[in-house]
């Protein structure tokens, strides 16, 4: 077949799997079993889709990057996102809200990080831009020069380029978060939240000062040899000092936004120290 046939035989595939994952929706009661069947489907898809490209010779570099960039990405982020929530629901205790909250929590702490380790790409892909799709979604072009998965050569090369399975990622996270805020707010909504335990012992500093030092402690690995979630470290500040530090990733997006001196808390306990110690010298 020729490219701009099996580009709109894509199409068609991804309207038909998303016909049928939404059947699939209203069909079964229970979202785990919904995932399942759905990443069957998605499975099947994938595998006619790359049953199709394996011996496909593109007839130009423009349609083999709408179809890397633009199409194949679609059908693996189904297949990545429906995996992530079949294991985080298949693995979650049967009672318990705030350790199924916490679970919620660490998930999302892990998409942070992935956005934050391929921000540049993401930024790219966020942007629409185009200048270096030759050397992103072109098969058997990958440049050692540019930033790639450490698995790539674990990639079937004739049916994958050197980020086309990033963007697959990055469409899979966004719906994945979606997913975990909602069971999150869920949780909430079925478990009114109890009053911190008052204590003498108050922190009078700012709110951002205090998100600022756990997120510091956190990521040095201070608590139980780095094995405590996030969640889990605010939660006993919370505690500890009578404090309720809100949405704190919100904190910790607007102290990354700072222009200059993003630890600015930081930079203060360090400079009290110093003074301190240079006084008493």
């Amino acid at each position: 077949m020729d490219s701009k046939l099996l580009i709109e035989k894509t199409k068609a595939l991804l309207h038909g799997l998303e016909k049928k994952t939404e059947e699939l929706k209203a069909e079964k009661k229970h979202h785990l079993e919904y995932a399942q069947f759905a990443l069957a489907e998605t499975d099947t898809a994938i595998r006619t889709l790359k049953s199709w490209v394996i011996t496909h010779d593109f007839d130009c570099w423009e349609n083999e990057i709408t179809f890397f960039k633009h199409l194949k990405p679609q059908f693996i982020a189904k297949f990545i996102y429906y995996s992530k929530v079949i294991s985080v629901l298949s693995g979650l205790p049967h009672s318990g809200n705030k350790l199924k909250k916490n679970i919620y929590e660490t998930e999302l702490e892990s998409l942070r990080y992935f956005s934050l380790e391929q921000r540049e790409f993401i930024s790219y892909w966020r942007r629409n831009a185009t200048y270096m799709d030759i050397k992103y979604f072109l098969r058997y072009k990958y440049d050692l020069d540019v930033k790639l998965a450490i698995d790539i050569h674990s990639y079937d090369e004739r049916f994958s380029t050197s980020h086309d399975h990033l963007i697959s990622q990055i469409l899979a996270h966004d719906e994945y978060e979606i997913f975990l805020s909602t069971q999150i707010a869920k949780l909430k909504e079925s478990t009114p939240d109890q009053p911190l335990p008052k204590s003498p012992f108050r922190w009078t500093a700012s709110k951002v000062g205090l998100t600022e030092l756990v997120f510091a402690l956190h990521h040095t690995n201070c608590f139980n040899g780095g094995s405590t979630s996030l969640a889990e470290t605010v939660k006993r500040f919370e505690e500890a000092f009578s404090i309720d530090l809100g949405n704190y990733h919100n904190t910790i997006a607007e102290i990354r936004s700072r222009k200059s001196n993003s630890t600015k808390f930081l930079k203060l306990l360090s400079d009290n120290l110093t003074a301190y110690i240079e006084k008493e010298d």
